[in-house]
């Protein structure tokens, strides 16, 4: 006996589904609405993080600054409106290339020890513990020649910071290169001070031309960070900074 068409179609529908699984029940809808925004060449998402802060996947020691290693790429429908058609549940840190050598990134802080909670991009610390913090980097001796934090939050046990690392002296790895790397660190309240833990968080690496490199504007900015993806689609609206906001977010400007 054959199955009537008004059988089959629902019967395939479910198969689908089911072979699918949940990533695909679960997806949501996840729109960047850049208004204005010119010269934009791509929207990509970093789902960096599992959910006890480890990293998802391995960091590419030879990444290109001009091609970000994103989880998922949003598509522009038209009318500066970047979407991402199914994003699975989680927590995103999305990036903006545009044109002029600009990338504008999002960060949330994840756990460096375990047990300890993620931070939002937004969280802060007080004045007194920034000052310490950065002192204490500054006096600390590395491999790189440049070593700047960038933000820094937390709460009264622990406080972590997004840190730049650059290295653009001459080395005998190759003639003319440079490295950049941005990682998170974590201090802890030990005894009556703060100490820095050794174990970080990389979230990138980067090897190019020192000449290059002093061109880009690598700018981190907290509005694109630590986005929570439900079911529910969800519209973000975002426009590139101008040239005198752009001054105003931390990172990498060209010198």
């Amino acid at each position: 006996m054959r199955m009537t068409r008004s059988i089959v179609l629902p019967f395939a529908a479910c198969c689908f589904l089911f072979l699918a699984g949940p990533a695909v029940l679960d997806a949501a809808k996840v729109t960047i609405d850049l208004g204005d925004s010119q010269g934009v060449t791509l929207v990509g998402a970093f789902n960096r993080w599992d959910q006890d802060g480890n990293a998802r996947k391995l960091v590419n020691p030879k990444a290109k600054i001009d091609v970000p290693e994103v989880d998922a790429t949003a598509v522009n429908t038209g009318d500066n409106q970047w979407v991402f058609q199914n994003l699975s549940p989680g927590k995103y840190d999305l990036v903006i290339m545009a044109a002029g050598r600009v990338r504008i990134e999002g960060w949330h802080y994840p756990p460096v020890l375990e047990f300890d909670p993620f931070f939002p991009p937004t969280a802060t610390c007080p004045d007194d513990t920034r000052e310490f913090i950065a002192d204490d980097i500054k006096k600390s001796r590395h491999y790189e020649n440049k070593v700047v934090p960038l933000e820094m939050g937390g709460d009264k046990k622990v406080v972590r910071v997004l840190v730049m690392l650059i290295r653009d002296l001459p080395t005998s790895y190759i003639k003319g290169a440079g490295t950049m790397r941005f990682e998170i660190w974590q201090y802890t309240w030990n005894y009556g001070g703060w100490v820095k833990k050794k174990r970080t968080r990389v979230m990138h690496r980067v090897l190019l031309q020192v000449s290059e490199l002093r061109q880009w504007s690598w700018l981190w900015e907290p509005k694109l960070g630590g986005i929570e993806v439900k079911k529910s689609p969800i519209t973000i609206k975002y426009e590139l900074p101008s040239r005198a906001e752009a001054q105003k977010l931390k990172g990498l400007h060209p010198y």
